[in-house]
């Protein structure tokens, strides 16, 4: 069983950075596509940006391009959001999610929240 725990989560102004992290246990996280997810009130949830098992096919939303990056550690069994110049609209509960080899996402963890104020 795949278990994934999120930290790095708070309450920001707009403009400053936070890091999410995502440690991985139960299976090694080099065998995983790993991603970030956010659910903002009222809306169903949205990938964030994800990165292949290599870590060499990374996708990001467009709106989080250029301000976000995503890497995953394999050794450490972690996959990281670097994000910068956070916006209100950045607000949500980002979750890790992991496709366990069936092309989907499904596995997912607690979730950390992001409160980004203006």
């Amino acid at each position: 069983q795949v278990n994934l725990v999120e930290s790095g989560g708070g309450s920001v102004q707009a403009g400053d950075s936070l890091r999410l992290s995502c440690a991985v246990s139960g299976r090694t996280a080099d065998s995983l596509a790993l991603g970030w997810f956010r659910q903002a009130a009222g809306y169903e949830r949205e990938a964030v940006g994800t990165i292949s098992s290599t870590g060499n096919i990374v996708y990001y939303m467009s709106s989080v391009k250029g301000r976000f990056t995503i890497s995953r550690d394999n050794a450490k069994n972690t996959v990281y959001l670097q994000m910068h110049s956070l916006k209100p609209e950045d607000t949500g509960l980002y979750y890790c999610g992991a496709d366990l080899g069936t092309g989907q996402y499904d596995t997912w963890g607690q979730g950390t929240q992001v409160t980004v104020s203006s």
